[in-house]
């Protein structure tokens, strides 16, 4: 009986050898097969991430630049419908998540931990903040000027991560963070350096020129906060979910990343509400007269176009997408996207906005 199993057992591993020596191991087959369509998807969210950054920039400084101040669209109302959209996708994503277990998910985490949810608040105001000072930026900086200033973020977020966080990087990665800072200040005094020639060789237009100065000093200054917010709110968020939950003693399941984004998107409603209640008669005024023949006060979504709407959807879907990224992908196609948005975005911009670039801002980007 020995021997019969032996011979047995011989077979098998024989027919197993034939299998892979004249076939094709499927179990190769299908581990090759995931890493293809698994590098096509990381391809796509490349895609994706890279068309998303552009497209914001482009989209909201042509609906900002060269337009009749009393046909701009209120910032604030639109990060408040911003946030909504936020709101719904976030809900959505979470009720499939939980197989329909939505309102068990919002009464465990939210009603059941007060103190845990009150904690988003903190981020979901910097957030705010960096939203509303972004448009003002892009309002005052050239596409191309914004997406390199802009990446100042990835600086400001390395320092506080250290702080917050202790976290450590290696000398290379600061030595990459360094470059990028003196990049960035190579643009901005190129810039500047512009914008002197300019005030030299047309004095008649000292007034315009003036305001564009202004204008720029406006811009990186929003640009600052913007990256400041970011990073702080960022790293807030990232200690967050990072903490470890537990309630009376007994650890619980993490909060999953799509509740986060709805009780985020839940108080930067509340605090754009509040905000619009505040600045009711600071809006902004129409070409239009009331019955009394002063200046109407813009009223809720004024001057929203179809190309409004545009910056809603790429704005809502971009904070999903960042979220898939984290979870399927990594940090490294994160950057590889925002490099190259940026190059994207800035040739762009020369055919769209005409917008001219110097040798500076070459070498600085």
């Amino acid at each position: 009986s020995s021997t019969n199993s032996t011979n047995m057992g011989s077979d098998d591993t024989n027919k197993i050898i034939s299998s892979k020596s004249g076939g094709v191991d499927t179990t190769t087959a299908a581990g090759v097969g995931g890493a293809k369509k698994d590098a096509a998807f990381r391809l796509f969210l490349l895609f994706m991430m890279t068309a998303q950054n552009s497209s914001v920039v482009l989209v909201t400084r042509y609906t900002r630049a060269g337009v009749d101040p009393t046909n701009l669209y209120v910032i604030n109302d639109l990060v408040m419908i911003t946030e909504i959209g936020k709101l719904v996708m976030a809900a959505a994503l979470e009720h499939n998540t939980t197989n329909g277990q939505l309102i068990r998910s919002i009464r465990e985490n939210i009603f059941e931990r007060p103190l845990d949810f009150l904690r988003i608040l903190i981020p979901s105001l910097l957030y705010l903040v960096q939203n509303s000072v972004m448009y003002i930026a892009i309002s005052n900086l050239t596409a191309p000027m914004f997406q390199v200033t802009y990446q100042c973020k990835l600086l400001t977020t390395a320092i506080v991560s250290v702080v917050m966080l202790q976290r450590r990087y290696s000398p290379k990665q600061w030595l990459c963070l360094t470059a990028l800072g003196m990049g960035v200040a190579i643009v901005v005094l190129g810039a500047r350096d512009d914008s002197s020639n300019k005030d030299d060789a047309k004095d008649e237009d000292n007034e315009e020129n003036a305001a564009n100065a202004q204008n720029l000093f406006v811009g990186l200054m929003a640009v600052t906060v913007a990256c400041l917010c970011s990073a702080f709110a960022g790293v807030y968020f990232e200690k967050v979910l990072k903490r470890p939950t537990n309630d009376g003693g007994q650890a619980r399941a993490p909060v999953s990343m799509w509740m986060r984004n709805v009780q985020m998107a839940f108080f930067s409603i509340l605090i754009a509400l509040i905000n619009m209640w505040r600045d009711s008669a600071n809006r902004g005024f129409t070409d239009e007269l009331n019955e009394s023949g002063e200046p109407m006060v813009k009223p809720f979504l004024h001057g929203f176009t179809g190309w409004a709407w545009v910056i809603v959807a790429l704005q809502a879907g971009g904070g999903m997408l960042v979220a898939a990224v984290i979870k399927y992908a990594d940090n490294v196609l994160k950057g590889m996207a925002t490099g190259v948005s940026v190059a994207t975005g800035t040739f762009a911009s020369t055919f769209l906005f005409g917008t001219t670039l110097s040798m500076q801002f070459g070498i600085g980007a």
